[in-house]
């Protein structure tokens, strides 16, 4: 998959969640970290994230592992920069 860049990334819809649980997936994700979601909404339906993790690769994980976080569009447009 090709990878987009920066300035094409709309900041507006990209979502970014907090761990809050890596108890299952202690390798992969770091509790009270901060991690980019990609949309995938037939993953949504089955209560899981398309989180960007460690590994700099996107997975699944369990929706109950996050918490959504709204961010200040500054500090979405560094997050994605240091990406």
């Amino acid at each position: 998959m090709p990878i987009t860049p920066i300035h094409m990334i709309d900041t507006t819809t990209t979502q970014f969640a907090v761990c809050v649980n890596n108890s299952s997936f202690p390798a992969s994700l770091e509790t009270r970290k901060i991690y980019q979601l990609l949309t995938d909404v037939d993953a949504e339906q089955q209560h899981l994230l398309r989180v960007i993790d460690e590994s700099g690769e996107d997975y699944l994980y369990p929706a109950e592992c996050f918490v959504l976080i709204d961010l200040p569009h500054k500090l979405k447009s560094a997050l994605l920069k240091a990406a």
